[in-house]
């Protein structure tokens, strides 16, 4: 049976899991410093570790580990990312 899972938003993500942003719903300034950490809408993003007692989570985005809260994980939702060697259609 085929993996049928899809998070989401990146606080559905499991540690290990990768999917593509979609969008963010945020006030335009945090959007705003999301996006210069390396959120863009179509890129490729990773859930790493939780911190101990259920903090923050830290995310790999662009070659860079950034902790997020769980409010504001919850508001960066996804799209599924497609299998590594996947064609895409451009």
């Amino acid at each position: 049976m085929p993996h049928t899972r899809h998070p989401a938003t990146l606080l559905d993500l499991r540690k290990g899991e990768e999917a593509i942003l979609d969008r963010i719903d945020l006030p335009a300034d945090v959007s705003q410093r999301l996006m210069e950490l390396g959120f863009l809408p179509g890129s490729r993003v990773a859930a790493s570790f939780r911190a101990p007692g259920g903090g923050p989570r830290v995310y790999r985005v662009d070659g860079t580990e950034v902790a997020l809260r769980s409010e504001t994980a919850a508001c960066l939702h996804l799209r599924p990312s497609p299998p590594e060697g996947t064609a895409t259609s451009s």
